[in-house]
């Protein structure tokens, strides 16, 4: 065999090139209506549940929607008859013996909001976890997270909590509010501020105390119901009674119908009678039923009003006792000068018999 034969015969037994991997493969006409069927079908197997999900969804958000707003409405509503109650009864002798009607409002105003608050949290709460059950998502992972979550919580802001609850119930009780004078423990003065968490107090010196609601174990409201000014007056044991007694009333009976302190007496100025009795002195105990907060007032007034009528009835008050006259007049002037000191007079047999300390040497 020839060279020429040999190459043509290898040449011709070679294999055809195969064609390139890379090459767009572009999709017939059936592979698209075939697709579109599939999709078609896909659609029309699963719109019924489509539809049933989102009206089931709708059907949760409006009625969570028409729930809340019912609910606000409500407690609004009750809120604003509250505060009517309230205007209805100031004025008369019934509002004199609660609060203030703007104190009231106050206190009426939050405890609506926090109502409006929990309400609103719990619906809509609750209508997110039935929209999140209608997607068939496994609520038990969520739930189970937000509880260690809230235990977590609840161990690293106990304090915090304790604060927010006891707010609470101090609001809903009544316990005091803006205006009041307090005495709670820790401190004391008048209320400029209640919230959830801190009360704000106003000391006598003008200090401004924050005091946490979870803290206070007990709470002396000196402004509610009402107050009594209780005065001690001291005589001697020789005094008369019976004109101790008539003096007091006749300053009692003055002092009760004029301004401004027959608005501040909520009743008559009573003598109660002998507090104590000594050999030199008697305190005569004298009370009175005031507005709230305004019995320091009274009782210095009435204080006044007692030793100028006891001056002018010649009722000598005992305080610190004093010697008679006599014998102040015949003590001794000198009594109180200590004696002279021997040591005084340098020629005293004393003062020589007294041998000076010799100074230490300082040479060597």
């Amino acid at each position: 065999m020839s060279l020429s034969a040999a190459v043509l015969s290898a040449a011709g037994s070679s294999p055809s090139p195969s064609p390139s991997p890379t090459a767009p493969t572009v999709p017939t006409f059936q592979d698209a209506q075939e697709r579109a069927t599939n999709a078609a079908s896909w659609v029309e197997e699963n719109w019924s549940t489509w539809l049933a999900i989102g009206l089931r969804v709708l059907l949760i958000v409006v009625i969570a929607a028409v729930l809340r707003a019912v609910v606000r409405r409500a407690i609004t509503k009750l809120i604003d008859r509250m505060n009517r109650t309230v205007q209805a009864v100031d004025g008369t002798a019934l509002g004199g013996l609660l609060v203030n009607a703007e104190r009231r409002r106050q206190r009426s105003q939050a405890i609506g909001s926090v109502l409006r608050s929990v309400a609103s949290f719990v619906i809509m709460g609750t209508a997110a976890l039935m929209v999140l059950a209608t997607f068939q998502i496994n609520l038990a992972p969520l739930l189970a997270s937000a509880g260690v979550a809230g235990v977590a919580i609840g161990f690293g802001a106990r304090n915090l909590v304790t604060d927010f609850l006891s707010g609470v119930f101090m609001i809903l009780e009544d316990q005091y509010g803006v205006g009041d004078s307090i005495d709670a423990g820790v401190a004391s003065g008048e209320v400029i501020e209640v919230g959830l968490r801190v009360t704000k107090l106003r000391g006598e010196g003008g200090e401004i105390w924050y005091v946490r609601n979870g803290e206070v174990k007990r709470i002396g409201n000196l402004s509610q119901g009402w107050s009594t000014a209780g005065v001690d007056v001291t005589v001697r044991s020789a005094e008369d009674l019976d004109k101790v007694r008539k003096t007091i009333d006749a300053v009692g009976d003055r002092m009760s119908k004029e301004e401004p302190w027959n608005e501040l007496l909520w009743g008559p100025i009573e003598v109660l009678g002998l507090d104590s009795v000594l050999l030199d002195s008697m305190v005569v105990r004298v009370s009175a039923k005031t507005m709230p907060g305004k019995s320091l007032g009274v009782e210095r007034e009435l204080r006044w009003r007692i030793k100028r009528a006891f001056d002018a009835a010649d009722i000598p008050i005992v305080g610190r006792p004093a010697l008679p006259a006599e014998e102040a007049a015949a003590a001794d002037p000198a009594a109180g000068v200590a004696a002279p000191s021997a040591y005084a007079s340098t020629t005293s047999p004393q003062s020589l018999a007294a041998s000076p300390i010799t100074p230490p040497s300082t040479t060597k």
